[in-house]
């Protein structure tokens, strides 16, 4: 059985191009279906359905990207209540793919709709491989609670008698899940492995391991961390369907009095370059998001669902930009107004003002406690991280909740803001000084660092 896996790090997401013979098919692809598509070609197959497990809520699905370039059917669950043409599937229905046989297996838990695949191989009666998708993950599985609390827990019944069902199949087959390490949609922390077996699953995995369904709950909802805003807005535009694009695409380039207008008009200026360059001088009402494989989810968390948005990128920017539009096409932002080449420089030789904070460490923080003074901290990682431990007296907002707190913080003195590893301190500190509050950002070392250090300093110091 020949597959190819294709791991889209920031969504922590995996797609999967199964062929037999000349012919293919694609299991939950994402929206920049043209990756899929340009492996097909390589390997000289025609691609002939695309295969959803469930209406994905983590990015916008690349079925009809896929079907507009090469004519594929779209096999989907008959519950998911779309509202295009499709083949509906559901429990025993079969896709033929060369010589394989793709079963359809109902799998609610994660989403009510939710189907996996069981891939069988010709003149064989017990399956290979399971698409599990959101279902079965390499040690976790799909949580349960992003439709919401009215469907919390029936979700979470359907995905315990669910997990029942797979664990039943064959230790050798092999899971191939859509969720992995990094996706948001996941419960208990997955392994970093993107695929694994029933078998070890049978024996590794703590939410097959839970003897009743009260551990299984518990396991299930222990560490779940908060998901991105942007989340509500996909179901729709998947079920909806969303444009098929044919290429990425390209913003125009502006100016720097295009920008002077955008912000007067309250249009977003979202500046992806690094924390140092970004606190060193930046565009003063911009917001610092970097460039790394979370940019969009950051983006979709914090702007107003496709908020209109210029951007200042890493130079040079013509290489910068196709991973910046790939990631927001991916989540369904189709309002990027534009950006401006030579960023900063090129505005600052316009005449154009530029702000600026100090970029710290997390042993000058430490330092600052040392020397005894009370610097005022602010910890902007999630809810489940500040369980793991905090520094004494620092407040605690997540990023994604700090532009409704942005009026209750001082004035008068520099706010230290500090996370695990300075990214989205970055995003915070940024925020803070659009809103003209002093910042510190520490850029380097997080609330780990700190507290193995400042421990060992003040224990020497004594």
């Amino acid at each position: 059985m020949d597959f190819e896996v294709f791991t889209t790090p920031g969504l922590g997401d995996n797609s999967y191009l199964l062929r037999s013979g000349d012919e293919a098919v694609l299991v939950d692809p994402q929206r920049d279906a043209w990756r899929f598509l340009a492996a097909a070609e390589k390997l000289g197959v025609r691609v002939r359905a695309v295969l959803e497990t469930h209406v994905h809520n983590d990015y916008v699905s690349g079925a009809h990207e896929v079907r507009a370039a090469t004519g594929a059917e779209l096999v989907l669950p008959a519950r998911g209540g779309y509202e295009f043409p499709h083949r509906p599937v559901d429990e025993g229905d079969e896709v033929a793919v060369g010589d394989l046989r793709l079963v359809a297996m109902a799998t609610p838990g994660h989403t009510p709709e939710h189907l996996a695949w069981l891939a069988h191989q010709p003149g064989t009666t017990e399956p290979r491989t399971l698409f599990s998708g959101g279902s079965l993950l390499v040690g976790s599985a799909g949580r349960t609670d992003l439709l919401g609390p009215d469907l919390t827990d029936r979700l979470t019944r359907d995905q315990h008698a669910t997990l029942a069902r797979l664990a039943a199949l064959p230790d050798d087959v092999r899971v191939l899940p859509t969720h992995g390490a990094g996706s948001f949609c996941v419960a208990a922390m997955p392994s970093t492995s993107p695929t694994s077996l029933i078998g070890t699953e049978r024996q590794r995995n703590p939410l097959l391991l839970a003897t009743d369904f009260a551990g299984f709950a518990e396991e299930l909802s222990g560490e779940l961390m908060a998901y991105p805003s942007y989340y509500t807005h996909m179901a729709p535009i998947n079920r909806a369907g969303a444009p098929a694009l044919g290429t990425l695409p390209q913003p125009p380039e502006v100016t720097p009095a295009d920008v002077t207008e955008a912000l007067r008009a309250g249009v977003w200026v979202v500046d992806a370059r690094d924390r140092a360059a970004f606190a060193a001088a930046h565009i003063p009402g911009s917001v610092n998001i970097e460039l790394n494989s979370g940019f969009a989810s950051y983006v979709g968390w914090l702007l107003p669902f496709d908020a209109p948005m210029l951007l200042i990128l890493p130079e040079p920017a013509q290489e910068s930009l196709p991973e910046v539009m790939t990631q927001l096409i991916r989540i369904g932002w189709s309002n990027v107004k534009g950006y401006l080449p030579g960023g900063v420089e090129r505005w600052r030789s316009h005449g154009g003002d530029v702000s600026s904070y100090p970029l710290v460490s997390a042993d000058d923080l430490c330092d600052a406690y040392v020397r005894g003074e009370q610097p005022a901290v602010l910890d902007v990682r999630q809810p489940l991280e500040w369980q793991w431990g905090r520094i004494p007296g620092s407040r605690t907002v997540f990023v994604a909740d700090l532009p409704a707190h942005l009026h209750e913080l001082a004035r008068t003195e520099p706010v230290w803001v500090i996370c695990s590893n300075g990214h989205r301190a970055a995003v915070a500190a940024s925020l803070l000084d659009r809103a003209a509050v002093p910042v510190r950002l520490v850029g380097d070392g997080g609330v780990g660092e700190w507290r193995v250090r400042c421990r060992s300093r003040r224990a020497a110091s004594v």
